[in-house]
């Protein structure tokens, strides 16, 4: 299918609204023009039927010929008229044909009104008359006064000449607004188009500002907007591979370099068992590194997507925690609170924002971890982590939910960004504070 280009698009607008206007017209234009100029006719017949009528008669010339009664039709304006009596047939007036009288004087003798109006198709063109009862001591008198069509047309003829001389006018004056369209719809979008093709080779550094028309102030608005994001987005991505450079980088050297020692014979430590122990070790942190990062990437690309949500009890997944890391500090107790509180959302997810937060809290807990959930105001689950462990320096609470960014005690820098994005797409947020007795990490989830 062949492309239109926006000039192109222009051009078949103005034309086709010329072409619909004219359409419209040659429709209702005929019918409605035909009907005024029809009624006017009548008007001018009664008109001068009371002029001959009335108080001030005019003298009345009469024609002589049916030659006449047909040349009426080429007269502007011309009225004929005819009176006659019922009982005595035609008096004076107009010579008009045996037959067209007939047909007048059957229209008079069914006329129950004083006036009617009538037509009749002579010799191929149309005859207008208007039948009037009138005061008479002979009996029941008519004055028919009649007119031909010619006066119509005339006026038609004449209405839609000027009409199509105004239509190629207005014709030629549109070229000047859909030339000035033209020009005021391109500029602002090969400005635009410009930009897209910058960003498109990844050069999104200039930006994009118009001035003037408030669509188009709107649509460079939502462009700048797009060019920060993917901005942001860049910035994001770059910081992503080095810190995720960074993280991976220390654990492969050391299992580098303690896999060359064993292979040269030389062992770290005290012997070879403890050397392949140091090599799981830092290969296991490896591997949760790597996980954390896949998962993280993989919650920003379903950031759009619905989330399955289940029915969730919030013990069943507490008490599996609580045992699960008793095993790592069993110096330290665990309060579980809220068991029987029941609310929805991905279980995978809940679970893994929970375990995050409770690894991040043995890191710095001193005796006790509080893992409680609760319903506020009917509207929110609020999830609560809490320790009794040091608290957060104030300058880093406002950055504890960014990527990368790690405590005195941190491991990855990923476990509390992956709690925040867990919770957005919940359609919920996290909130940190530091308490008299230790630091509470809170999730609220809306119901």
């Amino acid at each position: 299918m062949k492309q239109v280009n926006l000039t192109q698009r222009i051009w078949l607008s103005f034309i086709l609204l010329i072409l619909l206007v004219g359409l419209l017209i040659v429709v209702i234009y005929p019918i409605s023009l035909k009907t005024t100029l029809t009624e006017e006719t009548y008007r001018i017949i009664e008109k001068e039927q009371d002029r001959f009528t009335g108080p001030n008669q005019a003298p009345f010339d009469p024609r002589d010929t049916e030659i006449d009664f047909i040349e009426r039709r080429q007269a502007e304006r011309s009225v004929g008229h005819i009176f006659f009596v019922a009982q005595y047939g035609m008096l004076q007036g107009d010579h008009v044909p045996s037959d067209v009288v007939n047909e007048m004087r059957d229209r008079a003798a069914q006329q129950l009104t004083d006036r009617g109006r009538y037509e009749l198709t002579y010799g191929g063109s149309t005859l207008f008359y208007v039948i009037s009862k009138v005061d008479s001591m002979v009996g029941d008198a008519h004055h028919i006064a009649f007119m031909w069509d010619s006066y119509r047309d005339q006026m038609v003829n004449q209405l839609w000449e000027r009409l199509l001389y105004i239509l190629i006018l207005a014709s030629f004056v549109s070229l000047f607004p859909a030339f000035w369209l033209k020009n005021y719809l391109r500029q602002p979008l090969s400005i635009l188009g410009n930009h897209f093709e910058q960003i498109s080779n990844r050069n999104w550094q200039e930006p994009f500002e118009w001035k003037g028309d408030q669509d188009f102030q709107k649509l460079s608005f939502q462009f700048e907007q797009m060019r920060q994001n993917l901005i942001n987005y860049d910035k994001a991505q770059k910081t992503f591979i080095q810190h995720a450079s960074h993280e991976l980088k220390t654990p492969i050297m050391v299992v580098k370099s303690y896999a060359k020692s064993v292979k040269d014979g030389v062992f770290p430590q005290e012997n070879l068992e403890q050397a392949m122990d140091v090599i799981i070790e830092e290969s296991n942190r490896m591997e949760k590194r790597v996980k954390d990062m896949l998962y993280f990437t993989k919650l920003d690309s379903i950031k759009d997507e619905i989330i399955h949500r289940d029915d969730i009890v919030f013990g069943s997944i507490a008490y599996q925690l609580e045992e699960r890391y008793r095993i790592q500090r069993n110096d330290l107790s665990f309060i579980v609170e809220g068991a029987q509180v029941e609310f929805t959302g991905d279980r995978e997810q809940v679970q893994i924002l929970l375990e995050n937060l409770v690894e991040n809290a043995l890191r710095y807990a001193e005796t006790t971890i509080w893992i409680k959930a609760e319903v506020e105001n009917d509207e929110a689950v609020v999830l609560t982590v809490k320790n009794d462990g040091e608290r957060i320096p104030s300058k880093e609470l406002s950055h504890i939910f960014t990527p990368f960014r790690k405590g005195n005690k941190g491991q990855f820098g990923l476990g509390l960004a992956i709690v925040k994005r867990i919770a957005e797409l919940h359609g919920g947020y996290p909130t940190v504070k530091n308490d008299e007795d230790g630091v509470s990490f809170k999730i609220f989830l809306p119901l």
